[in-house]
């Protein structure tokens, strides 16, 4: 029984995982630099996300605080939505 019990449990642990990484991750920050025709967006703290190319926007300015709502694809983070934050 033991025996059928650990593989379960680490068959387990690893398929959370994955779901763990597949969703969109939240942050907000201060923007350092916007580049419209790279289309990335950077924060203060150093981390740069790609925006889609259907990227509208709202308004972005270097010293502005956003909320951003992104993935991971590869190395690069993918932004989804950005919105100012108030």
């Amino acid at each position: 029984m033991r025996a059928l019990l650990v593989p379960a449990a680490v068959a387990a642990i690893l398929a959370t995982s994955a779901f763990a990484f597949a969703a969109p991750q939240h942050t907000s920050g201060v923007i350092k630099t916007y580049d419209a025709k790279a289309m990335t967006l950077t924060l203060a703290d150093g981390s740069s996300y790609t925006l889609p190319k259907t990227f509208k926007n709202p308004g972005l300015k270097a010293g502005e605080k956003v909320s951003l709502t992104w993935d991971q694809t590869g190395t690069r983070k993918m932004a989804d939505q950005v919105t100012i934050a108030k």
